[in-house]
């Protein structure tokens, strides 16, 4: 599972023009479902987001959480992210979950992130979605659950 991570000052997303989802600080999460993924990497990417320390404090320093900022979070699914771009000019996407597997682990990282009392809105999965963001810094993560499993295999 693939979160790309913007701290943001506001973001929104719409479908066919209608704002379906908007927050003010807090965190733009564009979220890639792979397809060997399961609960645990969605269990750990949302504990992790929830206690990263990316947000100013008094001291302009990354030294606070969403949590203690009071942020909410803006999740869109974004199966982009799990391409395989390193063949050829155009992406496959063979590496991605099914579009039922990815629903289910998409709904269930958000609940997740709930779960954890942060306010969370959504973009709509598998529609083509506008997304707009002000990222504030600009401060960007790429979190991939796949390193922390890895890490684990390879002690």
């Amino acid at each position: 599972m693939i979160a790309v991570l913007q701290r943001v000052s506001k973001a929104s997303v719409s479908v066919g023009g209608e704002e379906i989802g908007r927050i003010g600080t807090g965190l733009m999460i564009l979220l890639g479902v792979m397809a060997d993924d399961q609960k645990r990497d969605a269990d750990y990417l949302a504990e992790k987001i929830s206690r990263f320390r990316i947000f100013a404090d008094e001291e302009e320093r990354m030294n606070r959480d969403i949590l203690e900022i009071e942020g909410a979070c803006l999740v869109v699914s974004q199966f982009t992210l799990c391409a395989d771009w390193l063949k050829g000019r155009r992406p496959g996407f063979t590496q991605a979950a099914s579009p039922e597997k990815g629903e289910e682990l998409y709904e269930y990282f958000c609940e997740c992130l709930r779960l954890a009392g942060i306010p969370v809105k959504t973009g709509r999965f598998g529609t083509m979605m506008s997304v707009s963001l002000v990222n504030e810094g600009p401060v960007t993560f790429v979190l991939d659950s796949e390193k922390k499993f890895q890490r684990h295999i390879n002690k």
